[in-house]
């Protein structure tokens, strides 16, 4: 039988020996769990750093870490290095890369565009490139549209209309369709101007070219002298574009607009000289109402003087100025002068060759 002494003895032992193997297993635990989270952040890197390791393209795994921790898809940054590196790209850091993902660029096409440019034989640096593509433009499209030139139609059939509509010295309306052959110029594709104004450059210059035309005539027989002429203009100064050649696909006659112009001119005039005419006309009836009215005053004046014969007269009889002989003498001058008036009267109006002498 054990006794109780030895028991007690024996028990801080025993507690230290718990103690210990429960600190053990604890860091046993702790040491798995890290292993198990290092292998697991080492297991998605390996195959990408494999990668990468194969291909020379000199990216550590710590630098794949790295990334996760900036918030950068690191596959992309790897891929995008490795298509470099292959491509002979040798002054592309991995740095630079990360930096144009992170300021929000489109490293993919930017590297594609750099790839194909290399290629094409066409200058073009990384920070170039980076700029044009945080610009807004499409890099990769403006590198192969300096390889393969691209053609625009002038004018442009999106914004609703078909044909250049001008017209020659004579009056004939032409109609005209453009296409235009340009490609990138890329120390200018920043900042410089794009379709839209190389589209209205075309058409402001086969406008002037075709209205400074003596005749349609001379525009139909030399149709290439609307791109001569446009060409020399050098239209591509300040765009993004450099004009290989501008071709005259078609051009048709339309309406006549001088004579159209004319008649109007012709209408207008008309109606100007009636509206004059009838305002003369206006004029001639107010003046000849003034006229009336100033007569109906006369004769109203010549009544009333008139009316102050006989008190005239009157009153020369009470004053003894006349007599009754020289009243006798007055009433005989004017029956005589109302005779002459009716004779001449008759005459005037009796036809000619009718005409009645009396004594």
């Amino acid at each position: 039988m054990i006794s109780p002494m030895f028991l007690s003895s024996i028990a801080p032992l025993a507690e230290q020996q718990v103690d210990s193997t429960t600190i053990w297993w604890v860091v046993i635990v702790v040491a798995a769990v890290i292993a198990l989270v290092f292998f697991a952040v080492i297991g998605q890197f390996l195959g990408l750093w494999l990668q990468a390791f194969f291909a020379s393209a000199n990216i550590s795994m710590f630098e794949m870490i790295g990334m996760r921790m900036r918030k950068v898809n690191a596959r992309v940054v790897v891929e995008s290095k490795i298509q470099a590196v292959k491509a002979g790209l040798l002054d592309v850091s991995t740095n630079d890369i990360e930096s144009h993902y992170l300021a929000g660029g489109h490293i993919v096409k930017v590297v594609r565009a750099m790839i194909a440019a290399n290629r094409a034989g066409i200058p073009l640096e990384w920070k170039h490139a980076c700029a044009i593509d945080l610009a807004g433009r499409d890099i990769f499209d403006a590198v192969q549209t300096s390889v393969n030139p691209k053609v625009i139609d002038v004018p442009n059939p999106v914004a609703g209309r078909t044909t250049i509509d001008a017209v020659a010295k004579d009056g004939i309306q032409l109609k005209a369709r453009a296409r235009v052959t340009v490609r990138t110029n890329m120390q200018r594709l920043i900042g410089g101007a794009t379709e839209e104004t190389i589209i209205a450059r075309v058409g402001e210059g086969i406008v002037t070219t075709i209205g400074s035309s003596g005749s349609y005539k001379e525009v139909l027989e030399n149709p290439d002298r609307i791109s001569k002429v446009v060409l020399q203009k050098g239209l591509d100064a300040g765009s993004a574009f450099e004009i290989l050649s501008i071709d005259i696909a078609d051009i048709d006659v339309g309406d006549n607009v001088g004579a159209k112009l004319q008649a109007d001119q012709a209408e207008a005039d008309k109606r100007r000289f009636q509206a004059e005419a009838e305002k003369r006309r206006a004029l001639a009836i107010a003046r000849e109402a003034e006229m009336v009215a100033a007569v109906q005053e006369n004769r109203a004046k010549v009544v009333e003087a008139e009316v102050q014969i006989p008190l005239a007269m009157a009153e020369a009889f009470r004053s003894g100025h006349m007599g009754i002989m020289d009243y006798y003498r007055m009433k005989n001058i004017q029956a005589d002068t109302q005779m002459r008036e009716g004779i001449i009267n008759h005459t005037e109006t009796t036809p000619r060759g009718k005409t009645e002498n009396r004594p």
